[in-house]
């Protein structure tokens, strides 16, 4: 006849007193109180492992922190997953495991994570400016959050408050830096799918806001503007340097005298200081090259073409160009920047290949065909191009190069 087993009382718990050996009181279906020589009393639950059919305890907790009523609930736990099939003591250990991996895998740890890669690929200024977003507007109040639980309407709820503050175009950078950790936290592992894929939906488009410029027909007047302004010659220089290039303002400003190749007619910018992180040439024409030799009795024994007028071996500040464009009268119309726009929208309507305008201006070119076709064979193709607009520059240019200054 089976062995009944009377389930325990509190107070028989309560009163059991320890002896010189260890014992056990048994409450039935597994569940178990060992009592220690020391008097501490463990509750222990003793089950078959599933498919291997070997015995296996594991250990509830201590009494009286660890009640009679709660070692209940535990030991029906238990079952349930023996149910199942599931090892309760292998059950625990992963649930253990993954609360640790959680710890490791907030949405801060990961975030810093992939900004030790993020930093490599952007300049020190871009990549202070992209940290400062993320930790003032998102890791404030989801950091502490595993990636696991990083959910699409809570990071929404946490950027609405940004929009309504900001701007819209914070938040769109927000979504996408976001975007970034999350896509780096699925390629190492800590997540099957990216759950904020999309998110930016949710928030306004952001107003673009171009950068003044002059119609093509006001070219005209730029440049009786410049060849009659009182400014210093290296900032005439600069500012039809950038016409004539299309190039940026800092990309202009910071331009080296080593990065010209006068051989080739080449003005060859490198990765690092350029917008998108890849190298940059520039066919230099005729017009060009005659800022060059005019610069050189100025700075051509120096480090940069544009040397800073206060410190000569820096160079000059990117804000140069557009200062003088104020002072010339054009506050409101046309901003350094605007110079590339001037540039696009004549030689637009003027039918050349928009490739050829886009490569000028050193947009990236998502073609992977057609990039690899860019490096071989626009540059020769553009520099028909870039003689055209520098002679277009020219006819306007008939007292160009005075000496104002």
């Amino acid at each position: 006849m089976a062995k009944i087993t009377v389930p325990l009382t509190d107070s028989e718990i309560k009163n059991a007193k320890s002896k010189e050996k260890e014992y056990c009181l048994f409450d039935g279906e597994g569940l178990l109180l060992r009592i220690k020589p020391t008097g501490s009393k463990l509750w222990v639950f003793n089950y078959y492992r599933p498919y291997t059919r070997k015995r296996a305890n594991i250990s509830f907790g201590k009494y009286p922190a660890l009640s009679l009523a709660e070692a209940r609930k535990k030991r029906q736990t238990a079952k349930e997953l023996l149910a199942q099939d599931i090892d309760p003591k292998e059950h625990r250990d992963s649930e253990k495991a993954s609360k640790k991996d959680a710890l490791l895998t907030t949405l801060s740890a990961v975030s810093k994570e992939w900004f030790e890669v993020k930093k490599k690929k952007v300049s020190p200024i871009t990549a202070t400016r992209i940290w400062n977003s993320i930790e003032t507007h998102i890791l404030t109040d989801l950091g502490e959050y595993p990636v696991t639980k990083i959910t699409a309407p809570k990071t929404i709820e946490t950027i609405k408050p940004v929009q309504a503050k900001s701007s819209a175009e914070l938040a769109r950078r927000l979504c996408q830096r976001l975007n970034e950790v999350m896509n780096y936290a699925v390629n190492v592992g800590y997540l099957h799918a990216n759950p904020l894929t999309g998110i930016k939906a949710a928030f306004d488009s952001p107003v673009v806001k171009h950068h003044p410029t002059l119609k093509p027909e006001e070219l005209p007047e730029l440049m009786k503007a410049i060849n009659y302004a009182s400014i210093k010659i290296v900032t005439r220089c600069l500012i039809e340097w950038q016409l004539h290039t299309m190039s940026r303002p800092s990309e202009a400003a910071g331009a080296r005298w080593e990065e010209v190749d006068f051989k080739n007619k080449l003005w060859v910018i490198p990765a690092e200081r350029m917008k998108m992180k890849k190298e940059h040439i520039v066919p230099l024409t005729d017009e060009t090259l005659f800022l060059l030799e005019r610069l050189k009795p100025i700075s051509g024994h120096r480090e940069h073409i544009f040397p800073s007028h206060g410190n000569p071996r820096k160079p000059t500040n990117s804000e140069t160009a557009n200062m003088a464009l104020k002072r010339m009268g054009f506050k409101g119309r046309l901003v350094s920047h605007g110079l590339r726009s001037l540039a696009s929208t004549t030689l637009n309507e003027q039918g050349f290949d928009s490739d050829l305008i886009e490569s000028a201006l050193a947009h990236q070119d998502k073609n992977q065909v057609r990039k690899a076709y860019n490096r071989a064979d626009y540059i020769e193709r553009r520099r028909v191009m870039m003689e055209w607009w520098s002679s277009q520059i020219n006819i306007y240019c008939s007292q160009r190069h005075d000496n104002h200054g």
